[in-house]
């Protein structure tokens, strides 16, 4: 999933028929490129998927690899890994927020004509990104494609004096990220909801971000191993991404399902953000999915705080790992929804079969449907209008394409 996107729409009678959320760059088929290659390569290939969220990638295909040799991390690497990927949620986040969602409540075309009037909220935005960035460049060696993880752990652990040194830093990105809240829950919201199955990780403790089980808001709870079980995907003619069901039915995955599956595992700080901003317990709302993306940066900068504070270097930085004849399973939670991967192992240490099912093409059909039902209730406006109103029911999600900012080519067929 990334590249390139349109949207076709066919309506008769003012009733929608179909709607199309087309991806037409040419796969890039990551998958293969895995296939042959030595099971200690994944963290590095996968990385390139996307330069929003590599860190997602790397970690999914880290643990992946790690079930299907029998090993799991010790508690201090898995809290840098942690760490890590706070890293990533402030920086995607922040991005989204401030220069991709923004600028659609406040009436501008893009984030580049919102500076003109809102320069200082901006920079507040680009300094939060900032914070994250420092994260990932303390643990993974740089922000983009961070070149420091390895199956095991990493290449190097910081210094203790390393990670405190970006203290003072997150302690200001912890009042933007509150001010942030407080900001995104003034918006105009539309007042609707999603009629989807939500579908997250949840953990014995804590906000999920690097581990956990998947649970819908139906009851259903399953392991990594049973995710192709119930999660199923198809080819459809008019796309180069695959469309996802869980157990046949339509379902959406990200902020608004880790909100609403795990409202009650945020801190404190957070959740008093989230009832100041009025969120309840469960958030369905998907225009209001920029309010919970800020809610999350709370948690995650304190969370990063928190694990600084109590860091100790780990004795060594990586586990030794074997390689074995095995299949192994990772999920984790990237900035837009559950990310899975599945290696196959050969008894050489060669990837045998690869697997990798991203948040947005999972995201998909309910995003399709968003539209259909936005196009229906507002037959009545002129194409330009319409697109607009498209492009923020798209951005919502946050799809993972290089055209989620402001991108629409858009068909219009009326019957």
């Amino acid at each position: 999933m990334e590249g390139e996107g349109s949207l076709r729409v066919r309506s008769v009678d003012g009733r929608v028929e179909s709607v199309e959320l087309i991806i037409y760059e040419p796969p890039r088929f990551f998958e293969a490129f895995l296939r042959g290659r030595d099971f200690r390569e994944p963290p590095d290939i996968t990385a390139r998927v996307c330069g929003i969220c590599p860190v997602a990638y790397q970690l999914s295909s880290c643990r992946a690899v790690e079930d299907a040799c029998g090993v799991e991390v010790g508690d201090e690497l898995r809290a840098l890994r942690r760490l890590l990927y706070c890293g990533e949620w402030i920086s995607s986040h922040a991005l989204h927020i401030y220069l991709l969602h923004a600028p659609d409540f406040l009436g501008f075309p893009d984030a580049i004509a919102m500076a003109g009037e809102h320069r200082g909220l901006l920079e507040r935005g680009l300094a939060l990104k900032k914070a994250g960035n420092l994260i990932m460049t303390a643990i993974g060696g740089r922000a983009i494609h961070p070149v420091n993880v390895r199956v095991g752990g990493f290449y190097r652990v910081p210094e203790p004096a390393e990670l405190r040194a970006l203290t003072e830093t997150l302690k200001r990105a912890l009042d933007d990220a509150l001010a942030t809240v407080r900001w995104a829950a003034e918006f105009d919201f539309p007042g609707v909801e999603v009629p989807y199955d939500l579908l997250a990780l949840r953990d014995s403790e804590g906000y999920p971000l690097d581990r956990g089980e998947p649970v819908a808001d139906t009851g259903l709870r399953f392991t990594a191993s049973e995710f192709k079980t119930h999660v199923t995907e198809q080819q459809v003619q008019y796309s180069t991404a695959l469309h996802a069901r869980l157990d046949g039915r339509m379902y959406l995955t990200g902020p608004l399902a880790r909100y609403s599956l795990n409202s009650d595992r945020l801190s404190a700080l957070a959740a008093n953000a989230a009832a100041e901003a009025g969120l309840g317990p469960r958030c369905r709302d998907p225009f209001r999915s920029i309010v919970v993306r800020a809610v999350e940066v709370v948690y995650a900068v304190e969370e990063a705080l928190r694990i600084i504070e109590g860091y100790e270097r780990p004795r060594a930085p990586f586990i030794d790992v074997e390689p074995r004849e095995a299949i192994g399973h990772g999920i984790t939670e990237a900035p837009r929804g559950l990310l899975y991967h599945r290696y196959q192992l050969g008894a050489d240490g060669r990837i045998v079969t690869a697997d990798i099912v991203p948040p947005t093409s999972q995201n998909q059909p309910a995003i399709e449907h968003d539209v259909a039902r936005l196009v229906e209730q507002h037959a009545d406006l002129d194409d330009h209008a319409l697109v607009s109103l498209c492009e923020r029911a798209i951005r919502n999600h946050d799809p993972c394409i290089s055209c989620s900012s402001h991108f629409l080519d858009f068909t219009r067929e009326d019957r």
